[in-house]
């Protein structure tokens, strides 16, 4: 399992701040241990660090009082969703109080005349969406995880969507946010676009609560489309597979979804989801538009992927059949834990140009056999970003060190590429070193950033930037 240095603990500025918040919030003040360790867990190998209570908020102001209380006595403050992130985002490496914003969970305004609504950060995408669906409206982004949209807007999240759409800074107007003084700020208003003072909007997307904690989220949203379709294609290589989205991209076919499932993937998805697509690289799309023009979408990108090899090009528009198709892909993680039994799944993601995705894969894939590792890769090939999951056995000392050792591996090789350590996972804390890699002093200016607006480091310390 992944080690994280511990940061120091104020015992006594915790001792006195969970006095006060006991007094003041009564029962949605927890500190049993179970509930702690539920909050310091997510679905990642680092070691847990559990808070030392979990602080349950119903409003902006509760937030803004926590973590008054929390400034007043230099306790750290960790925001809390649904515990899907998957980088050590949500470990209390200094104790303290994880602010579980769960209950904060309404749809405060739909203006769909505008096309964008007002949500409280503890909505989840799914839950939004069926808020919208009866005035035809939708939100887009899809990482998998019934994610809350607090939580996706702090990580910055995408998904499969992120092709056509982008990602949550692509979809986030304006946000309400408690900062570490416990003083609440909006950063912007509704409008479209707006070209006034510094984009705070955007410098709290992304910042994993470390600049602020996120009560309010401003979204754009989108009409449902006409019509939808879906394709799939196999491949005799990822290379061809990867040509095939290149020239789709480049021929400017509004492709909403292109996806890459690896041949291991496949495999388990069929035997997970009763499927029986040909257990090679496979491409999975959807089409969003007109009847017409979804139907010529898939005719035209049945003819490029013809042109690079592809077999069985198969579309369908039935509701039915493009469901359980994603659903399949939606359930990868747990698809690909059948092809070894008992072992955790560790996934890690990075992003290159779409110009390097194969020879990224291609060369990750050579690299986990070469290791003996068991690692199916799924991507959203639009945009260059994959996933790697190490299928492992965490009693096995060698094992472990070798995934530890793959993954920087596979950082390394995609900064070299002109990449990113991660597209959608974050930094939190088990990619820290790659980030000072790939943007090397830039990453003073973070530090510079975070110690002038937390200069007591109470905001989700310990997490993308190491400082004092």
């Amino acid at each position: 399992m992944a080690l994280i240095t511990s940061l120091p603990r104020n015992e006594a500025g915790l001792t006195t701040a969970l006095g006060i918040l006991k007094q003041r919030l009564g029962d949605r003040l927890q500190t049993g241990e179970a509930i702690c360790a539920q909050h310091g867990h997510t679905t990642t190998w680092i070691a847990n660090q559990a808070p030392d209570a979990v602080a349950f908020a119903g409003s902006t102001e509760d937030v803004a009082d926590i973590v008054r209380i929390c400034a007043d006595h230099r306790v750290p403050v960790i925001p809390f969703g649904t515990g899907t992130s998957l980088e050590g985002h949500v470990n209390a490496p200094a104790g303290g109080i994880s602010v579980d914003l769960s209950q904060m969970n309404q749809v405060l305004a739909v203006h769909p005349e505008d096309l964008d609504c007002v949500v409280q950060p503890g909505v989840t995408r799914s839950q939004l969406n069926t808020h919208l669906r009866d005035q035809g409206l939708f939100f887009p982004i899809d990482p998998g995880a019934d994610a809350s949209l607090g939580g996706m807007a702090s990580t910055r999240a995408s998904g499969t969507n992120a092709v056509r759409y982008g990602t949550m800074k692509d979809n986030v107007l304006a946000l309400k946010a408690v900062m570490p003084n416990g003083r609440i700020i909006k950063t912007a208003a509704r409008a479209r676009k707006t070209s006034a003072g510094y984009d705070l909007t955007r410098l709290l997307v992304g910042a994993e609560g470390t600049l602020g904690i996120i009560t309010e989220i401003t979204l754009k949203l989108h009409g449902i489309p006409e019509a939808m379709s879906s394709a799939t294609c196999s491949f005799a290589s990822v290379e061809e597979a990867c040509n095939a989205v290149i020239a789709t991209i480049q021929m400017g076919i509004p492709v909403a979804r292109i996806e890459l499932l690896d041949a291991l993937t496949v495999q388990a998805v069929n035997a997970y989801s009763n499927l029986t697509l040909p257990e090679t690289p496979l491409l999975l799309l959807e089409f969003h538009g007109s009847e017409a023009s979804v139907a010529q979408q898939a005719t035209t990108f049945g003819e490029i992927a013809d042109d690079m090899g592809g077999t069985g090009f198969v579309w369908t528009a039935s509701p039915e059949e493009r469901t359980k198709l994603w659903q399949a892909r939606h359930d990868a993680y747990w698809a690909t834990l059948g092809l070894r039994p008992g072992a955790k799944g560790i996934s890690t993601d990075v992003c290159v140009p779409i110009s390097r995705l194969a020879d990224c894969v291609t060369a990750a894939q050579e690299k986990t056999a070469e290791l003996g590792l068991i690692a199916p890769v799924v991507g959203h090939a639009g945009d260059g970003n994959f996933h790697t999951l190490l299928l492992i056995d965490m009693e096995n000392p060698e094992e472990i060190a070798k995934a530890e050792g793959f993954v920087g591996w596979l950082n390394d090789l995609a900064i070299s590429m002109e990449g990113t350590c991660t597209g959608e996972h974050g930094i939190g804390q088990g990619k820290m070193p790659y980030l000072v890699k790939e943007l090397g002093p830039a990453t003073d200016y973070m530090v510079a950033i975070k110690q002038a607006l937390d200069p007591q480091n109470i905001m989700n310390p310990g997490k993308i930037v190491a400082r004092g």
